[in-house]
């Protein structure tokens, strides 16, 4: 209880400068852009339309029964953010290091930053997602806008929380062996072709399909494409299954980044 108020307290004492860190961040992206801001709107528009003229037209994947474009652009603003996030977490403590050498900064705030950072381009995401749920799809096929709706900034705050896990464990790891920025890039390629972003679950053998769904991106994916394709709450067992997966990532992240922290100083 005591080191959950010291973190408390550590987040409202040094939240000016974790505002700061996450407006650099937008500075430095969108500098000299003509477009700006407009990119993390018009990005993944341009991205779902590529890999839905890609998987629909040239492979002809489709998923009976419900929108296809939707389906793919849950999935894909989704996993854009989990994979960002956490790919920036990783290398955010060795990178502003020397800062951390020039005045007391609590370690935690550069990988939480980023994913915070990111979490803001993924909020605007949804805008175009929303957009196409809105103006595409017709029929049986046509999404709607229902109450369920109200369960997705949960759904969507576990996966935050998650990726903010996996990114204090990934910059732990990354201090102490370096091969992981190289080593994640190749795990991130096979968890993207594992989760379920541009195919449906029922094109693996059915024996199989077990250990898909023990992916955590998965569960989170498919819980909101339960409400937004198929206007129903994901079960409360789902639900409840995102809270502890992100939690239990959060802890695991949390408890080996404040374990080794002090070592950091003599591997960077």
């Amino acid at each position: 209880m005591t080191a959950l108020k010291n973190i408390i307290a550590n987040f409202k004492h040094y939240s000016f400068l974790m505002k700061q860190l996450i407006m650099r961040d937008f500075k430095v992206k969108y500098k000299r852009s003509v477009l700006g801001v407009v990119w993390s709107l018009l990005y993944p528009v341009l991205m779902m339309a590529v890999m839905a003229l890609v998987f629909s037209q040239m492979f002809k994947f489709k998923v009976e029964g419900v929108n296809y474009l939707v389906y793919l652009m849950t999935g894909l603003v989704m996993w854009n953010y989990f994979s960002e996030a956490s790919n920036l977490s990783m290398s955010s403590v060795v990178t502003n290091f020397p800062l951390m050498t020039k005045v007391y900064i609590p370690k935690y705030i550069f990988p939480i930053a980023k994913a915070l950072f990111v979490a803001i381009n993924f909020v605007l995401t949804l805008i175009p997602l929303l957009v196409i749920i809105l103006i595409t799809g017709s029929g049986d096929t046509k999404c709607v806008i229902t109450f369920w709706y109200l369960l997705l900034p949960y759904i969507f705050a576990c996966l935050i929380l998650f990726t903010i896990g996996m990114g204090l464990l990934l910059s732990t790891i990354s201090i102490f062996f370096r091969d992981m920025f190289y080593i994640y890039g190749i795990v991130l390629t096979l968890w993207n072709y594992l989760t379920p972003v541009f195919y449906d679950l029922t094109i693996i053998p059915e024996a199989y399909r077990g250990l898909f769904k023990l992916n955590p991106l998965y569960i989170f994916i498919n819980s909101a494409r339960e409400i937004i394709l198929f206007h129903r709450s994901p079960g409360l067992t789902n639900l409840a299954l995102c809270g502890v997966i992100a939690f239990a990532m959060l802890l695991v992240g949390g408890i080996a980044f404040k374990k080794k922290q002090d070592q950091f100083i003599y591997y960077v």
